[in-house]
């Protein structure tokens, strides 16, 4: 099955687990598991916007993760800071890449907005094989991100 009809499957997947009445850490963790499932990527989660400017770890599936990241920090805060998507085909080219596991070697971060455009969250994913991401995650996943966050937030 290709890249794209995987994603085809997994969006109205997704669809059924936004439930807006669900806490959210249940909503995010329930898609974080279809994502990961999905595809058996090496790391899937969300990072937590937090009230002191520092993104905080929230559900995810895969090995132990770093706890925050600052803003503007490593992949996940350099997506928050820009307000869009980045996608590293080799995170050791990255500068001031965060290493919460010496295995991943490639990596995209998608920004969740809240109705009025700010980053509350970011969905974050990585592989440990290079260059894994590419335009077709990129769209399909902040359609995904973006289904997420209209529903809580």
């Amino acid at each position: 099955m290709t890249k794209e009809k995987r994603y085809e499957e997994l969006l109205p997947q997704v669809a059924a687990l936004v439930d807006p009445a669900q806490q959210t850490v249940s909503v995010l963790a329930n898609v974080c598991a279809a994502l990961h499932q999905a595809f058996d990527w090496f790391w899937t989660g969300f990072y937590v916007v937090g009230d002191d400017r520092k993104l905080h770890l929230g559900p995810f599936q895969g090995t132990p993760a770093c706890y925050t990241i600052p803003y503007g920090r490593g992949v996940c805060g350099t997506a928050w800071q820009r307000g869009e998507t980045v996608v590293v085909p080799d995170v050791e080219a990255f500068p001031g890449h965060i290493a919460c596991s010496s295995l991943s070697r490639s990596e995209i971060v998608v920004p969740l907005r809240d109705a009025g455009g700010r980053v509350r969250a970011v969905l974050d994913i990585d592989s440990t094989e290079l260059a894994t991401f590419d335009d077709t995650d990129r769209q399909w996943l902040e359609r995904i991100a973006a289904t997420v966050a209209a529903a809580i937030y």
